[in-house]
């Protein structure tokens, strides 16, 4: 069984996996994982209640200012608030006094054991947590950046540099809270991509109404919704208009206008009037619950950078330690003195904590999934946010993906002279009465004849429909080539008995999108099962580099297989329908429709556009880029600040004040310059290559 909780307290990446490692050694809890950015820990055990009691104990006993919070018993934001700022009262206070302390011993003349007594008292009141979690976890074999702040100090008290141990312990303290400060920041701004989260919903019982959980809403219950409330579910709106504000669901500024009959997302808010609406989908089906849903699993499928840098971290500190211990044998052996080499290896151990890699590389990639969200793009994973940074090549499908795929019926062919084109609309009806597709629906909507129930049901995915109906076969679908129109042709017992022609409109977007493609130097290439003539119109219109027309499923199936083998190429497909899902899967980055797309599309697919516009496409491309970029900035930043100060140390140019400042200045430049990802509006930006 698995058990979510919050962890609130844990500032310290290294600290997170540190504490991880030891809950997954407990007895019945297996798969822990921390979320350090989203302060969660989500864990499998089969006595949950029990296992969380031993997780609670452990935490207590490695990180005291931890604390495990279930969410059936979430505190108030208030009180979590007044705890916090109590905590960085007492935290400030002790490193004050610490301070003025440690300059009193260093400006005051006194005695011996005065001195020591005071010194003692100083580097204790300002580093006390620090020393505390070096040792306990030592004991445990857990070494991190606590135990080279910890080794550091008493190296620097041992060769008698009093002056550099407090200062390097204060130096070091102060850039922890200013680090948590940095934190908390970026966590407050990741925060608010969950505020489109209904709290509840106004079901209608007659004349009553009820306020529930949204989770209690069932299909086909009527809700109201007010001016400034939340849409809870998707639905249909049965009395009322509105303007909805979009723009947690799609990023678009300017509220859409809604009437009776328009389907309507949850998570949207009515800005005016009150609005009745007849739920379409359960909670847990709904827009903003997948939305919700995504957001949170997306740190789950982590990119290769990000795992590169996991795995270095985790032996990076012992590592370090060896380094400091190798540099210490060298320079003894060169000068001969023992306080130097073990000046310059102290250096070595204070500029290497790995926090600044440990935070910003995830920190960066999450910031850029949740600004990909605020514009209406579900990326499933950083790992998908990377491989859309490299797409050269983007193929589309047609009909409901660069089409409304809306269509109209035009005209009816009869070609059977016993038949009636009614005939041949009721039997194409019969077919499709089952079906979402955009063609069935139009169809569907034209025909107005009661239906009865077919046997025989047989569908062919990019084909049609085979059933039977009155001791006759009948086809509903494709099999005839050439045609200059979208048409379904129906067939009784293998004879052809009529055609029926469909008209599809061509979305606004998707001329933007591609032109904005082309511009980035991207290839668009339009695949689709639609005859030629229809093809090469919208392909044109558009202005789609290349079009490939009346393409089974298979077919594009291969067409992205060959594509993909050749060297350089790295292809992403957009489509909607279930005939979609084999080709989503395959591409190197699969995106689907939002509101339009088949649920095997999108559970296909890496990348959700929620208002089904194409031109987000482009969007998802430049966020991509952009953080990458922001993400190799901070890993460039830390290994060229690192290692000249590690080279200046060794060499004895620069001190360990020198070396504690570069620490924790990176550390802090890198967590704000991932939040860059988060705020940054591709929307802004013409050119970007």
């Amino acid at each position: 069984m698995n058990k979510k909780v919050r962890i609130e307290g844990l500032d310290c990446p290294n600290c997170a996996r540190s504490l991880e490692g030891e809950i997954n050694r407990l007895v019945d809890v297996k798969n822990a994982k921390i979320d350090f950015l989203k302060s969660t820990l989500v864990f499998e055990s089969n006595e949950p209640e029990i296992a969380l009691k031993n997780i609670v104990s452990l935490t207590k006993k490695l990180e005291p200012d931890a604390k495990i919070v279930d969410d059936s018993k979430v505190e108030k934001k208030s009180e979590k608030q007044k705890e916090h700022i109590t905590k960085f009262v007492v935290n400030i206070s002790l490193l004050l006094v610490g301070i003025a302390i440690g300059i009193c011993v260093l400006c005051i003349p006194m005695p011996t054991w005065l001195f020591w007594s005071l010194y003692v008292v100083s580097i204790l009141l300002m580093g006390y947590k620090t020393y505390y979690k070096a040792v306990q976890l030592l004991f445990k074999g857990v070494i991190n950046e606590n135990l080279l702040i910890t080794i550091s100090v008493v190296g620097a008290s041992v060769i008698g540099e009093y002056m550099e141990a407090l200062m390097v312990v204060g130096l070091y303290t102060i850039g922890k809270l200013l680090e948590g400060f940095a934190v908390d920041r970026s966590r407050s701004s990741i925060a608010k991509l969950t505020n489109m989260q209904p709290e509840y919903a106004v079901v209608l019982n007659g004349e009553n109404e009820e306020k529930v959980s949204p989770s209690e809403v069932k299909i086909g219950s009527l809700i109201l919704v007010k001016a400034g409330e939340k849409i809870p579910v998707d639905g249909k709106i049965i009395e009322g208009t509105s303007f909805l504000d979009m723009q947690s669901l799609t990023g678009e500024s300017v509220p859409v206008f809604v009437k009776e009959g328009d389907e309507v997302l949850s998570g949207a808010i009515v800005v005016d009037g009150i609005l009745k609406i007849k739920t379409t989908t359960e909670y847990s089906d709904s827009t903003v619950k997948k939305i919700l849903d995504l957001i949170e699993n997306a740190q789950d499928k982590k990119s290769k950078t990000e795992t590169v840098i996991s795995k270095i971290t985790k032996w990076y500190t012992l590592g370090v330690i060896l380094l400091a211990v190798s540099v210490w044998g060298i320079v003894w052996a060169v000068t001969k003195n023992f306080d130097t080499a073990l000046y310059r290896g102290l250096i070595f151990l204070v500029i290497s904590c790995p926090c600044a890699f440990a935070i910003s590389v995830p920190l960066s990639y999450f910031s850029g999934l949740g600004n990909a969200s605020k514009h209406g793009i579900l990326i499933k994973g950083s790992n998908y946010l990377d491989a859309c940074a490299k797409l050269n090549i983007v193929a589309f499908d047609k009909t409901g993906t660069l089409t409304t795929g809306k269509f109209v019926v035009e005209k009816i062919e009869c070609i059977d002279k016993t038949k009636t084109e009614n005939d041949v609309l009721y039997y194409a009806s019969l077919g499709e009465q089952n079906s979402n597709h955009p063609l069935a629906k139009a169809i569907l909507q034209e025909n107005t004849k009661a239906l009865k129930k077919v046997s025989d049901v047989k569908e062919i995915a990019g084909e049609g429909v085979y059933f039977k109906y009155k001791d006759n076969e009948y086809f509903v679908g494709r099999k005839t080539k050439g045609h200059k129109q979208t048409v379904v042709e129906v067939f009784e017992n293998d004879k052809k008995i009529g055609q029926i022609f469909l008209s599809d409109n061509i979305k606004h977007t998707a001329s933007v999108a591609c032109a904005g493609l082309k511009q980035m130097g991207v290839k668009t290439v339009m695949l689709s099962g639609d005859n030629e003539a229809s093809v090469v119109r919208v392909a044109k219109e558009i202005g789609i580099d290349e079009e490939k027309h009346g393409l089974l499923p298979q077919e594009k199936y291969d067409w992205i297989e060959q594509t993909k083998a050749q060297k350089g190429n790295f292809v992403g497909y957009v489509g909607d329908g279930i005939n979609d899902a084999p080709s989503l899967m395959l591409a190197d980055v699969g995106i689907s429709m939002g509101i339009n797309g088949s649920s095997a599309s999108k559970e296909s697919s890496d990348i959700v556009l929620v208002d089904d516009n194409p031109e987000k496409v482009v969007t998802a491309i430049k966020i991509s880029k952009y953080t990458r970029k922001i993400v190799w900035e901070n890993i460039i930043l830390s290994a060229v600040v690192k290692a000249t100060f590690l080279l200046l140390g060794a060499l004895g140019i620069t001190g360990m004040l020198s070396a504690v400042f570069a620490d924790v200045g990176v550390t802090v430049l890198a967590i704000l310059n991932s939040m860059r990802a988060l705020k940054y509006n591709p929307n802004k930006i013409k050119n970007n290559k």
